[in-house]
């Protein structure tokens, strides 16, 4: 059985378990729902809780298919939202998904993939029976804004990685596998803006339209969660230009460094030019050399070299070409 919990609330309070083909419908008390949380279901229960909660088919369909884009769909009085959930593992962002059946008197949650169940935010709101007591559109957004929350972590582990990178950059030439590193996260963080989007688009329609099951006055809340994927993508998209500013930076640095490497050896070649040169004079051997019969010829020679190698290197030094 893939059911995790399934408890009948009134009043903010944990009433009794319930069965997934039990029915229960409260049509005067907004305050008495069942809410029923599964993980990784079959599709013969899903299909007991169709006929228990008159759950749409397609919604169903797309519960048990999975790998949805996050969306809300109305069907008559009920809701089908889906959202993605996402955790950083061994570097790569993972990514999970939660459907959620709405009601008046139901909240049903379809986990797939997730790397973190809702026993602790079931916990947290059984803790506050003010709030629970106000319906099944609180928990819903008591869960989309556990899910949201869970992206801040890993938005904010890929920052401190792509700052020590970028600190890195500056020091000393980045590694190839620094740059594959970096062009990875940039292909997991467009991945990524792709399911804040539509999570945005989702949690906006909270706030805007006029849903069955949503009380207006919840519309608060709902507004909270969305500032929170507001600024999950203001991350992201901020990662995204450091990623960037960081591969230039580094290219101008080897660009840089290799222009004053290529400098010295051109300063240093030209040192070297001014003996080699003298030396392939004399070694050409010719008769009438008049400096090869004078016995200061060797020593003026290499004065000579001395001195304007000298002054090579101190006009070179100068220039910061060595």
């Amino acid at each position: 059985m893939s059911v995790v919990a399934a408890f009948l609330y009134q009043h903010g309070r944990r009433v009794r378990p319930v069965s997934i083909d039990e029915r229960v419908h409260c049509p005067e008390d907004k305050s008495q729902f069942v809410w029923i949380g599964l993980v990784d279901p079959t599709l013969e229960e899903l299909q007991t809780l169709q006929r228990s909660y008159g759950l749409h088919p397609l919604a169903v369909e797309d519960a048990a298919k999975g790998e949805q884009l996050p969306k809300l769909d109305v069907y008559g009085d009920q809701l089908f939202v889906v959202a993605r959930t996402a955790w950083l593992e061994s570097g790569l962002i993972r990514y999970g998904e939660t459907s959620l059946f709405v009601g008046h008197s139901h909240i049903i949650s379809v986990r797939r993939t997730s790397g973190r169940g809702h026993a602790a935010l079931r916990e947290q709101l059984e803790a506050a029976p003010a709030l629970l007591a106000q319906g099944v559109d609180y928990v819903l957004h008591a869960i989309l804004d556990f899910i949201v929350d869970g992206y801040l972590p890993l938005g904010e582990a890929l920052e401190e990685e792509v700052l020590a990178m970028e600190q890195r950059a500056v020091d000393s030439f980045l590694a190839r596998s620094e740059i594959n590193r970096i062009f990875e996260i940039r292909r997991q963080l467009i991945r990524f803006q792709r399911v804040l989007a539509p999570t945005a688009e989702v949690v906006a329609k909270f706030i805007r339209l006029d849903l069955p099951g949503v009380d207006p006055e919840s519309r608060p809340y709902f507004s909270d969660v969305l500032d929170h994927v507001r600024r999950v993508q203001a991350m992201a998209d901020g990662l995204r230009e450091v990623l960037t500013s960081v591969f230039e930076f580094s290219n101008l640095l080897e660009q840089q460094r290799t222009g004053a490497i290529t400098r010295q050896l051109a300063a240093w070649a030209a040192i070297l030019a001014v003996p080699t040169a003298v030396a392939g004079i004399y070694g050409m051997n010719f008769e009438h050399m008049p400096e090869l019969r004078s016995p200061w010829g060797y020593p003026a020679v290499l004065l000579v070299i001395a001195a304007v190698c000298g002054w090579l290197f101190v006009r070179f030094r100068r220039t910061r070409w060595l």
